[in-house]
């Protein structure tokens, strides 16, 4: 473990993963779920998503200690058809329930073919590439999604009544790189407007509205406003139908009814996620399915580039290069999130 400049510090995954684990320990969670959430939050580090991975310990350890989530969540699962699962996440951390929900659409997937997951009682989980690459290892392609605190307006509306949901979808590519797309459904995420506020900076008038449902410039005005959707009125759509999948028929909360981590933290926000997989191997060989991906790769590939620079990519690429080199060269992380892992690990039992 070095310190290099910049005030970041580089650790390898198992290091890294065994910090995050007994920060989440020191926040009062049995050892077996810390792992669960430190597994999906490396991840998200290796990818280089930082927003989304153990920095996360700040949102997730204030809320931990006020009990707006339960660190001894009960997670449940119920057999309501053959392919079919519900998971109750007892209010638990967000990867955990996650994990519970990815292991029993796999599961389902395994023995029916197909296998969906309906997650109930959450929080936030992350990013959706780890689990879609856990998927992807593990044979099956994926479609997962959850929703999230409202911070868009409905199309034509004024006030934000629905979230920035994610959505994901991840292919398997026996022996190669797998097809991973993880996104939200605004134009960039609220952090990124945080980031161009705290720099001082503009921001595309394209990204969100003022508080008047305005387009503006102004990251202040922007964080005081609304974010916009993908693709306009089909963004808005999109944004709606992974509410309804992971919300109304996960028996989650959903748009307005799903609470605030900011405005109300120690009160449960019972987010909903979903996990709909394909287990591949049903559909044919393993060596089948490696040369029709890497076909589909390689058609992609040798389109010209408008910019020699910047060859044409297939989704998932460049996390999974970012994770590669990083498993290599160490995962660098910021001083402040050190500190905070440190804080909590040193309160772990011995």
């Amino acid at each position: 473990m070095t310190a290099p400049a910049q005030e970041k510090t580089l650790f390898t995954e198992a290091e890294l993963t065994a910090l995050g684990t007994r920060a989440f320990v020191g926040l009062g969670l049995p050892e077996a779920d810390a792992a669960d959430v430190a597994r999906v939050l490396v991840l998200a580090d290796l990818f280089g998503l930082s927003t989304h991975g153990l920095s996360r310990i700040e949102s997730y350890g204030d809320r931990l200690q006020v009990q707006g989530i339960n660190a001894r969540a009960r997670v449940a699962t119920q057999t309501v058809a053959p392919a079919l699962r519900l998971v109750d996440g007892d209010n638990g951390v967000g990867p955990l329930v996650g994990m519970h929900a990815l292991r029993a659409a796999m599961e389902a997937a395994e023995s029916c073919g197909v296998g969906v997951a309906f997650a109930r009682g959450s929080n936030h989980f992350g990013p959706i590439s780890p689990y879609g690459l856990i998927a992807a290892q593990a044979g099956f392609a994926s479609i997962i999604g959850s929703n999230a605190t409202t911070t868009i307006a409905p199309w034509g509306g004024s006030d934000a009544r629905l979230g920035n949901s994610p959505l994901g979808f991840g292919v398997p590519n026996p022996g190669g790189d797998p097809f991973l797309l993880d996104m939200a459904m605004s134009v960039v995420a609220r952090a990124k407007i945080r980031n161009a506020f705290k720099r001082g900076e503009a921001i595309p008038d394209t990204w969100a509205t003022d508080a008047g449902g305005r387009p503006t410039t102004d990251p202040k005005a922007a964080l005081d406003g609304f974010l916009l959707p993908i693709g306009g009125h089909k963004g808005y759509g999109l944004a709606l139908l992974v509410d309804m999948f992971a919300g109304v028929l996960s028996n989650a909360a959903y748009l307005t009814h799903v609470k605030s981590w900011v405005d109300a933290p120690d009160e449960p926000q019972n987010l909903g996620h979903f996990f709909i997989l394909i287990d591949t191997r049903r559909l044919g060989s393993t060596q089948w399915l490696a040369d029709r991906m890497n076909d589909f790769a390689a058609i992609l590939h040798d389109s010209p580039p408008t910019d020699p620079k910047q060859p044409v990519i297939v989704p998932g690429e460049i996390e999974l290069r970012k994770m590669a080199r990083q498993r290599q060269e160490g995962i660098a992380l910021d001083a402040a999130t050190v500190a905070l892992l440190r804080q909590h690990a040193a309160k772990a039992p011995a």
